[in-house]
């Protein structure tokens, strides 16, 4: 075999399985050798069956292309030949090869022997914190053209440049990185173990002078924060005619400019301003110029809080050169989140010199140590890794409690991030992070003189959810299976050895803990035993298998809980001290070394835990509300007890409190009012009645292309069965489906309702030809959904709470929205039912006053998905007639932008639609 010979293979095919039937409809090889592209080979090949048309949808290969093709065989020896002596690359290997090699048999040849390179295990592995592996994305990421994605040829030519392009990057490894990387690669699925072992013995001996290490891992070298130049500066205030001077193109919106002068106004004279800024009208520029006007005027500081990663990052990366630009200098803005989010090298360092457990934690570490040359933040989100590879992820976050020696200080990621924010003239932060500041002891806020909240109605939230403790009876069982007793081998049998041999605890101790730990997991199992049988015996007569219960509905002997949490509290008190002796013998194996760093994690784990069962067993307080959740067909399995706060005033009152009236506050959001109740958002954040909400809306034609439409002759969701509304819900999507020919968001407030939907419209066969997407069903978040569904023409995404607001589909990727029902909560939902009563106990009416006013928040951001621009055109379809025979039903409308609304029948609307299509 030739090792500096391959031939990269792409072909495209009917489907996916050549035993049943599927052929090869265009294959591409690209040779290489001696890093060159030496030979391009592409031919179409005839199916001898009809291409379906989702795959014609997707290459654009029609079964006109192929009618004068030859068939495989005709191919087959010039193939085979092609790939000898040569290394087997494919952009996903585990297809293009077996499919390839069936037909290879299948024509007469015999199997292919060599060795396989992945592109996509390659780029997983190179490029750790892409967003996406899909050659298409990958390439673009790189910089790599790629013409039709989904064409053998182009597929194939796009993988052998980003084959020679990711070996030329491995090659700019440091050698460390390289020798540490190919000491694991044996344990990867294809052969990239020969590329690492060429890289690694071409760099023996070389040193890689720009780059620090931290216990002989590369880290990409810091930069020393600068100081913040406090010199004169004048604000520039003049908004229209400097930004057209530095942009040329900029397109006025008056607007805007009313909000970037008012949020002036607001910074000078520290006061507080609650703005509602619609899609469309540029928010984040908006107030981030007026920011650093006042920071770079004042030598102080602006903090700006966020919801999403998203905006975050478009904070730093796009609108910083923005700002940049109309202020006529360098803008300092810094980042800065909580320590989960940063790694914790010394933790890592100590995985890394050990044994892994498996192909993911093998793979992960490899991502790590490239990601590490990387990184200038240490933040763990950058990576994008496995399910597997984030247990690892979770082992190495910072943690609270424990803190970094002096030496780890130095290189320590959110050490330097603070330093960042410091020296920083705008920091950009979260809103949980920002939340916790009465908490912090490295308080960011001594320097701030305004904070701004973006998405501000997330806040509510962010506030929720820090305070949200959750008791997951399968977290529990992972963990005490991973420390285990003396009778497995397990963490306890490693660190009772290690103890025998270096004397850090006593026999006494090691078994005082081993009788403690099985009394605590014993008393565990009965409490899991009773709650699944009172859980089951509530439920018994419901048809739904998936149901939650306050647990004030439930009778809890306390006697156990206070019992199980007094002996763990025991079993944590003796680890610690143990941990303590043991972390004080300087000098120990690596083997004790990483069992005494496992026995540390493993603690602290269980630490939170006790923290977590306490407040929602034994302590639990008045305002706040618990309840147990659970599936009747995996029981104790799936059982799951949260605790959340009623209200969030208070918390974020810890934050806001002591600054209002000193400093500045502005609150923004694209939805901070409803009609009916103006003060709905603004008052769970605790704003003054004093302050008024102020509105900026969109140039007047923003909405020009949207159109809303009520189905009238849907059944009433209240009179008929569920089975009933189902049926006709998948009769209007597969309709709207034809006449917009996909692109449709189907946006459900049930995950039971959506499946048992889009299972009748697989039934049906009539939406065959198009891509159907599922949050719940399909696999991968809802980030990769959402890719999933822009990549295809004729495609259609089912979702569920998270697709109502928080995505972005601009232009002609999107073409309807369609509401299955209005968004209401369950009146079931335990935190929504215990809220309700407390409202009721005031002589609040919870319905008008909670209820109704989430709900049309709801709609209205489901209304956001469709219209990004004022290019963008769609439909917003509502299927639920409430909206038009309830009475609260004209509140949803008049959430909703002055657009038309018609209200009309089904068929009239499919018409409709037609007509508008074809006048485009």
């Amino acid at each position: 075999m030739n090792t500096d010979k391959y031939v990269v293979v792409d072909i495209e095919t009917t489907g996916h399985s050549p035993v049943k039937g599927d052929r090869i409809i265009q294959l591409a090889i690209v040779t290489i050798e001696n890093g060159t592209i030496t030979d391009t080979y592409t031919k179409f090949v005839n199916p001898g069956r009809r291409i379906p048309m989702f795959i014609q949808d997707l290459t654009g290969i029609s079964d006109a292309d192929v009618a004068q093709a030859e068939p495989f065989e005709a191919y087959a020896e010039t193939v085979f030949e092609k790939m000898q002596d040569a290394i087997f690359v494919a952009h996903n290997t585990n297809f293009d090869l077996p499919f390839l090699q069936k037909e290879l048999q299948r024509s007469g040849l015999p199997k292919w022997q060599g060795l396989t390179m992945d592109t996509v295990e390659l780029s997983r592995l190179l490029y750790p914190t892409a967003i996406s592996y899909k050659l298409q994305d990958i390439t673009a990421d790189l910089g790599i053209s790629l013409g039709n994605a989904h064409r053998a040829d182009d597929d194939a030519y796009a993988t052998a440049e980003l084959f020679l392009r990711a070996k030329n990057d491995l090659g700019l490894l440091p050698y460390e990185t390289l020798a540490l990387l190919h000491k694991r690669s044996f344990q990867l699925k294809s052969d990239l173990s020969r590329l690492l072992y060429e890289e690694t013995a071409k760099k023996r001996g070389s040193h890689h002078n720009e780059m620090d290490q931290f216990n002989g891992v590369p880290l990409k070298l810091r930069k020393n924060p600068a100081n913040r130049k406090r010199g004169q500066y004048q604000p520039k205030t003049d908004w229209h005619n400097r930004l057209e001077e530095v942009f040329p193109n900029f397109e006025r919106r008056e607007s805007q400019f009313q909000m970037m002068s008012a949020i002036h106004e607001t910074l000078e004279n520290a006061n507080e301003m609650v703005i509602e800024a619609s899609t469309g009208m540029g928010k984040t520029i908006a107030y981030l110029l007026p920011a650093a006007n006042h920071a770079l005027a004042t030598g102080k500081q602006v903090l700006v809080s966020t919801y999403t990663t998203h905006l975050q990052d478009q904070l730093l990366w796009n609108e910083a050169g923005i700002v940049e630009r109309f202020i006529g200098q360098p803008v300092n803005i810094a980042l800065i989140k909580g320590l989960g989010h940063y790694i914790d090298l010394t933790r890592f360092t100590e995985i890394l010199y050990g044994e892994d457990e498996s192909y993911d934690e093998t793979f992960t570490i490899m991502q790590i140590l490239i990601w590490l040359t990387k990184t200038s933040t240490g933040d763990l989100n950058e990576l994008n890794v496995s399910s597997g590879g984030q247990l690892l992820l979770d082992k190495i976050r910072r943690s609270h409690t424990r803190r970094p020696g002096r030496e780890e200080k130095s290189y320590d990621f959110y050490e330097y991030a603070l330093e960042l924010a410091r020296n920083a003239d705008i920091i950009v932060t979260n809103h949980s992070y920002l939340l916790y500041q009465p908490q912090s002891s490295h308080p960011l806020l001594e320097n701030v003189d305004a904070v701004i909240w973006d998405e501000a109605h997330q806040a509510v939230q962010s506030a929720v959810s820090q305070y949200e403790k959750t008791f997951v009876y399968t977290q529990w069982k992972y963990i005490f299976g991973q420390i285990g007793t003396s009778e497995d081998k397990q963490l306890f049998t490693k660190m009772k050895l290690a103890a025998e041999q270096t004397g850090f605890a006593s026999a006494a101790e090691m078994v005082k803990l081993d009788v403690l730990f099985i009394g605590f997991t014993s008393i565990f199992d009965r409490i899991s035993t009773l709650l699944s049988i009172e859980f089951s015996e509530k439920f018994k007569a419901r048809k739904h298998k998936k149901n939650s219960l306050l647990l004030s509905e439930m009778n809890l002997d306390k006697n156990d809980y206070i019992e199980l949490l007094r002996l763990l509290n025991e079993w944590i008190d003796l680890a610690q001290t143990i941990l303590q002796r043991a972390e004080m013998i300087y000098e120990k194996p690596i083997e004790e070394k990483l069992t005494i760093a496992e026995w540390r994690y493993w603690t602290q784990e269980l630490m939170v835990k006790a923290v977590e069962f306490s407040e929602i067993f034994v302590f639990p307080v008045n305002d706040e509300v618990s309840w147990i959740e659970g599936d009747l067909r995996s029981l104790p399995n799936s059982l799951s007890l949260y605790k959340r706060p009623f209200e969030v005033k208070s918390i974020i009152d810890k934050v806001t409190a002591p600054i209002r009236g000193d400093k500045a506050i502005i609150w923004l959001s694209g939805t901070m009012t409803v009609p009916s109740n103006e003060r709905f958002i603004v008052n769970q954040l605790g704003v003054p009645s004093s302050v008024p909400i102020t509105k900026y809306e969109p140039p007047q034609d923003f909405y020009q292309g949207a159109r809303v439409f009520v189905i009238d002759d849907m059944p009433d969701i209240q009179q008929v069965s569920q089975i009933d509304y189902i049926e006709a819900v998948a009769d209007a999507v597969i309709r709207t489906v034809l006449v917009t020919e996909g692109r449709c968001f189907v946006l459900f407030t049930s995950q039971d309702m959506l499946r048992k939907t889009v299972e009748l419209i697989q039934d049906t066969g009539l939406l065959d030809d198009y891509m159907l997407f599922a949050q719940g069903i399909s696999s991968g978040s809802r980030m990769r959904l959402l890719k999933s569904f822009q990549r295809f023409q004729k495609s259609v995404l089912f979702g569920t709470n998270s697709f109502w607001e928080g995505v972005d589909v601009p232009g002609d990727a999107l073409r309807a929205v369609v509401v299955v029902r209005l968004p209401f909560t369950s009146p079931d939902e335990p935190v929504f039912k215990a809220k309700s009563e407390m409202i009721s106990k005031e002589g609040i009416n919870p319905f008008l006053h909670y209820a109704l006013p989430e709900a049309v928040l709801r709609l209205r951001q489901g209304f956001g998905r469709l219209i990004r621009s004022k290019e963008d055109q769609g439909m917003f379809i509502v299927l639920d007639r409430r909206i038009e025979t309830k009475s609260y039903g004209q509140e949803f409308l008049n959430a909703l932008p002055d657009v038309g609304v018609s209200k009309v029948s089904l068929e009239k609307m499919v018409t409709d639609i037609e007509h508008w299509y074809n006048k485009q």
